[in-house]
């Protein structure tokens, strides 16, 4: 396997003051959000004590997430981008505002519940909000990805996803610790919802200093099935991708042992709320690590055997973590399954932006997102439910088999994955589009083939 070379200027993308604003901001939001994952977590096991209802957190974040994809992506891809992102920001500061008003006066309400009495009580409220901020994540996450694009260019693309991914996993290394620190000190997850909503706040204030130079549809699409599914039917054309993203969807989906920290952390490891921040943050010290090496970094050369090598070692890696009883073990393999983790995601986003018409990236990104986080959050359902029927340990380590078994399965239904090359697609690469299904103009067509 041929390696890449280093590269002359690794801070290309941050010289751009547009994108230097936007990593700022989103920098911050993501630091919010991750400190309330820790927050969300260990509140609501502190009044439940059920495994169970932790798989309930990521559930109700993936309903809205999935029944909004469709037109989440249509909307991102006929209006002002980083208009969607501002309103995704203020459907995201009133949920977390409902949290506020929950941690304040209904503090412990919930402790002593028997059975899911839990769901009629504040925590059913608290599922409420999380609904709520699934539906801004709809609207969040296309807008977000969608935007870079239009910001950078493609020459300096891969560089900007890759500093993306690294400020998104420092966020996960530092929000996790953080909000364990605060939840410890104050005994409350009170200042954790505060600082996700300065986080998106400010976000929210710096978006609107940013320059995008999107390029306006001459005119609007109406939102009907055919325009809808147009984003679904160009990943299903284009075999490339939509491996990628069955892979990575599989593996988060099986792999993930997130949603069970705060189990990890109180009942097996018995690290309290401080372990559980760092259990947290480990991940994302290994994507760091990997994001500082990728940043230097040439265009990657055989893409699709790499990505195969680390999905294999984040499996073997979830393995080793789930029967570990020892702290410094269980968080080396976190740290290694983050560096698997970080080459797997700068892969995935590079192709599908690189290989996707802009005015199908809206859709195109809420296709992929729908997959990847559906995943994340379904992964939690799953591990809740997993945990609470067959244990802990054995949820996480069953997940890492099926997680290498989905590679080997990947694999052989779609061989092109494996011979992988370059990210950035060749014009006999470019994938044909049928007018049976998509109807795109003789313009929509000619850029396809550009990009």
């Amino acid at each position: 396997m041929s390696l890449p070379v280093l590269k002359a200027d690794p801070y290309s993308s941050l010289k751009d003051k547009n994108y230097a604003l936007y990593a700022t901001g989103l920098f911050l939001c993501n630091l919010g959000r991750q400190m309330l994952t820790v927050g969300i977590g260990w509140d609501i096991y502190a009044r439940t004590h059920s495994a169970f209802a932790l798989g309930f957190v990521g559930l109700a974040q993936v309903i809205p997430v999935i029944l909004l994809t469709l037109p989440a992506g249509h909307i991102v891809d006929q209006y002002d981008r980083k208009w969607v992102l501002r309103m995704a920001q203020l459907v995201n500061l009133a949920a977390t505002s409902a949290l506020i008003y929950i941690s304040i006066y209904h503090a412990d309400s919930s402790a002593h519940l028997k059975g899911i009495q839990w769901l009629f009580s504040p925590v059913g409220g608290m599922y409420l909000c999380l609904f709520l901020a699934g539906i801004g994540s709809a609207f969040h996450r296309p807008s977000n990805a969608s935007m870079i694009p239009n910001m950078v260019g493609k020459e300096l693309f891969t560089n900007a996803v890759t500093w993306n991914s690294m400020f998104y996993q420092g966020t996960c290394v530092l929000g996790p610790a953080i909000g364990g620190i605060l939840i410890a000190t104050f005994r409350s997850a009170f200042p954790v919802y505060l600082a996700d909503f300065l986080g998106c706040l400010i976000f929210w204030l710096l978006l609107s200093q940013i320059q995008s130079h999107q390029t306006a549809p001459s005119q609007k699409e109406p939102m009907n099935i055919k325009n809808l599914v147009s984003g679904a039917s160009f990943v299903w054309k284009t075999k490339i991708i939509l491996a990628a993203i069955t892979l990575d969807m599989f593996a988060v989906l099986f792999g993930g042992a997130v949603a069970l920290m705060p189990v990890y952390a109180q009942d097996i490891l018995h690290v309290g709320a401080g372990g559980l921040g760092w259990l947290q943050a480990a991940p994302s010290v290994g994507a760091v690590i990997m994001g500082l090496i990728m940043a230097r970094m040439e265009t990657l050369r055989n893409a699709g055997k790499l990505l195969t090598i680390m999905i294999i070692g984040f499996g073997l890696a979830t393995i080793v973590f789930g029967l570990s009883r020892n702290l410094y073990l269980s968080l080396a393999m976190l740290i290694v399954t983050g560096m698997c983790d970080n080459i797997s995601v700068i892969i995935r986003t590079s192709l599908v932006q690189l290989r996707t018409p802009d005015h199908l990236r809206g859709r195109v990104s809420s296709i992929n997102f729908v997959f990847i986080g559906a995943s994340n959050e379904l992964g939690g359902f799953e591990s809740g439910l997993a945990a609470w029927l067959l244990g802990p340990v054995t949820a996480v380590v069953a997940g890492g088999v099926a997680t290498i078994a989905t590679v080997l399965l990947t694999m052989m239904i779609w061989p092109e994955l494996r011979q992988l090359d370059r990210l950035v697609a060749s014009d006999d690469e470019q994938p044909v589009f049928s007018t049976e299904s998509v109807e795109l103009s003789e313009e929509a067509l000619e850029a396809a083939r550009k990009s």
